[in-house]
C-alpha cells in the first residue's frame, strides 16, 4: 500500500495538473442536464467515447425526460445495446425518466437527495450532474480512474466509492472538488494509464509514492 500523501501537498497536485490538463472537463456531450443525467447511466462499465457514439441517437428519439419516460423497453435496449449492461440501463432510464416527469415536473433536480431518489442514481452520477450541469459543489465524482489513481497517489487507502470520496474531501478545498476529478479522470486516461503507466512523463512523479513501482504488462 502506498504511503499517504501529505495534505500539504495537494496544492502542489492540484497545480500539476491543472498544468498538465488545462483543458480537463466532463467527457459526456451533452446539451442539457437531462442529457449528462442520462449520458451518465449509461457511461457505467462503459467509456465515455462509446456513450458519446449512442446518444445522439438517443437523444433525437427521446429528447426529453416525457419522451425517455413513454419509451418501450424492448426499444429503448437496442438503441442503447452496444453500451453493455442494456437491459439494466434501460430499465434505470425508464425509471430515472418517470420519476423526473411525477416528481420534478421533467427537469432534473438540483439537490444531492432528490436525485438520489432516481433510479440508477448513486453519488458518482449525482455528483456529475450537480458539478458540470449546474455548477453546484457537492462532492467528488468517483469513477475507476479516480478511485485507482487515489490509491496509487495515497490519498485515500479505502476500496469503496464513498469512503474514497470522504477522503478526498478531507484532503481537497471545497472549491476544487469538481475541478479534481475531472483533472484525475484526464490523468488517468492519458498518462497514469492502468496497464502501462507512463510514470516518465507524469507530473506527479515526484510526489507519486507508486512512481516506477507500477507492474506493467
Amino acid at each position: 500500500m502506498p504511503k499517504r500523501l501529505a495534505k500539504n501537498h495537494m496544492d502542489q497536485v492540484l497545480q500539476l495538473l491543472r498544468g498538465a490538463h488545462p483543458s480537463a472537463k466532463v467527457g459526456l456531450t451533452h446539451g442539457s442536464a437531462y442529457e449528462l443525467l442520462a449520458a451518465t447511466i449509461l457511461s457505467a462499465q462503459c467509456t465515455d467515447e462509446r456513450v458519446n457514439r449512442v446518444t445522439p441517437g438517443l437523444f433525437a428519439r427521446y429528447p426529453d425526460a416525457a419522451g425517455l419516460a413513454a419509451a418501450e423497453q424492448s426499444e429503448l435496449e437496442q438503441v442503447i445495446r452496444s453500451t453493455g449492461f442494456f437491459r439494466n440501463k434501460a430499465k434505470n432510464l425508464i425509471g430515472m425518466a418517470r420519476g423526473l416527469v411525477e416528481h420534478f415536473d421533467g427537469g432534473v433536480p438540483k439537490t444531492m437527495e432528490e436525485l438520489l431518489t432516481l433510479p440508477g442514481v448513486a453519488r458518482k452520477t449525482a455528483n456529475v450532474v450537480l458539478g458540470s450541469a449546474y455548477g453546484i459543489v457537492s462532492g467528488v465524482v468517483v469513477d475507476t480512474h479516480v478511485m485507482r489513481l487515489s490509491g496509487l497517489l495515497g490519498l485515500s487507502r479505502a476500496k469503496d466509492a464513498v469512503k474514497i470520496e470522504q477522503d478526498l474531501m478531507a484532503l481537497l478545498p471545497q472549491e476544487a472538488w469538481i475541478e479534481f476529478s475531472h483533472l484525475l479522470i484526464w490523468h488517468g486516461r492519458k498518462v497514469c494509464i492502468a496497464r502501462r503507466p507512463k510514470c516518465a512523463e507524469c507530473v506527479l512523479n515526484e510526489l507519486c509514492p507508486s512512481a516506477f513501482k507500477t507492474v506493467t504488462r
